[in-house]
């Protein structure tokens, strides 16, 4: 029998106790631990969007894998792909050898690219990360341009590792890291409930396309000519922030006029998360190279970067890694791009997304700590505020963190999982799979709404006491 997407397989009859399992996890795993710090369970058995502990509870998961899982959990023809490929016999780590899967997955993925850039691009396989991924297209670039600067964003989040923790805008993580983001030139992103002109809107990201222009010709602006810009169309871990379409041309027509590379990371908004396969189809944009991770492996560890052929300068061996050969993410790969291709997903990802932003929007009268919704397709940002204060000159009231964690909480309480992001940790982020059911997205808003209601609700309740 085929599995459906909801449907979970019988629980193992014995299991450690979650509560042990999390206190032995304390115990030997580093402090660096993030998610495991915000979800205090254990995970036994998923399917779809379903997430079952060893408690026995169940979880609607609005996160993920941050974006990896596009087909949620377990899917069919995910585990189908792993099973075919397990039992053919091919081998499962070749480095970068030429293998079937390999070649059906690079024509599965070049078949979703925009035509005009598919047409003349090449393919890097890189590590298993993103982060890995954005290292080689800055090193790319770097070699091709002889150059070594790079123009970033705030509010950008790349990785973690050195050259894309230095593009990233967080401060909190390159603080502890010595000279990390010396060769960064760091250029406002377009934010428009927090315009960093005090303007928002179109005419924010106006000010913010002249500012970038101007910065780079500019003879005394400072800035030695660059190896490449990077930056994301929509800002996943900076809170779902979509660049607007026009700032997104402007900042193509910047870059190509002074022959800078364009990169364009499409590690979170790719494989239909934004209502179109990949971010930049939006705008029409065709960057120099895009950095793919997270949903094409079908939620198995893959990266790749896609760039044209004109930077195609490496000598033999000059980026490498040992697991840049995954066959399983490969097989898995080409059936989830395959599968979201033939179902439909990408405009049923636009639909739904369009539901939910605006059915939350709606309640920005009822719930006042809600600042603002944004977003693009099923990659939704709820930036919660402290409703009680003055708002600024774009109409923004102040960050509410410590709301936001209750908030998050208060979720995983009604049994739903939400992540935070944003400046201060302050927006709520909805990042479900593409095969959310209709069903599905009325639990996720009722839950998530009674959540907001509850701990609003409670701080009132506290400040008359």
């Amino acid at each position: 029998m085929t599995l459906q997407p909801t449907d979970l397989p019988a629980a193992p009859r014995t299991a450690p106790s979650g509560a042990a399992i999390l206190e032995r996890q304390r115990g030997r795993e580093s402090a660096a631990r993030t998610y495991a710090r915000s979800f205090p369970i254990v995970p036994a058995r998923a399917q779809g969007m379903t997430i079952e502990d060893t408690d026995g509870r169940r979880y609607l998961d609005c996160l993920s894998g941050a974006g990896t899982l596009a087909l949620g959990h377990n899917h069919p023809v995910v585990l189908e792909a792993i099973q075919r490929t397990v039992s053919s016999g091919a081998p499962l780590h070749v480095l970068d050898l030429a293998t079937p899967e390999k070649d059906e997955f690079t024509d599965a993925l070049f078949a979703t690219l925009p035509g005009d850039f598919a047409d003349k691009a090449r393919i890097h396989f890189c590590g298993p990360a993103g982060t890995d991924a954005v290292e080689a297209a800055l090193k790319l670039m770097q070699t091709a341009t002889g150059r070594r600067g790079v123009l970033g964003f705030t509010g950008a989040y790349h990785g973690m590792t050195a050259g894309a923790l230095a593009a990233s805008g967080g401060v909190g993580t390159k603080t502890p890291v010595p000279g990390i983001a010396a060769d960064v030139t760091r250029l406002p992103y377009p934010y428009s409930y927090r315009c960093p002109f005090g303007v928002g809107g179109e005419g924010g990201a106006q000010i913010s396309a002249d500012y970038v222009e101007r910065l780079l010709d500019d003879p005394n602006g400072g800035v030695v000519p660059p190896a490449a810009m990077i930056l994301e169309a929509v800002q996943g871990e900076g809170g779902a922030v979509p660049a607007p379409d026009a700032w997104l041309r402007e900042m193509r027509r910047i870059t190509a006029e002074r022959e800078i590379p364009l990169i364009v990371d499409e590690v979170q908004t790719g494989v239909g998360r934004t209502g179109a396969f990949w971010a930049v189809e939006h705008s029409g944009i065709v960057p120099d190279a895009m950095v793919m991770s997270k949903a094409i492996g079908g939620s198995l560890p893959l990266a790749v970067i896609v760039y044209h052929e004109d930077y195609n300068g490496w000598l033999p061996g000059a980026h490498t890694g040992t697991f840049r050969g995954n066959t399983l993410a490969m097989a898995t790969g080409t059936a989830t791009l395959r599968y979201v291709s033939r179902e439909g997903l990408v405009e049923r990802a636009a639909a739904v997304g369009a539901r939910m932003t605006e059915r939350l929007t709606a309640l920005r009268s009822e719930l006042p700590v809600i600042g603002d919704v944004r977003g693009r397709g099923l990659m939704i940002g709820v930036e919660l505020v402290d409703a009680e204060a003055e708002p600024d000159a774009c109409g923004a009231r102040p960050f509410a963190p410590q709301l936001a964690a209750q908030v998050r909480d208060a979720c995983l309480e009604r049994g739903l999982i939400v992540e935070l992001g944003g400046r201060f940790d302050s927006t709520v982020r909805l990042l479900p799979p593409l095969i959310i059911t209709d069903e599905q997205v009325e639990a996720v808003l009722d839950r998530l709404t009674d959540a907001i209601a509850a701990v609003t609700a409670t701080q009132n309740a506290g400040a008359g006491a």
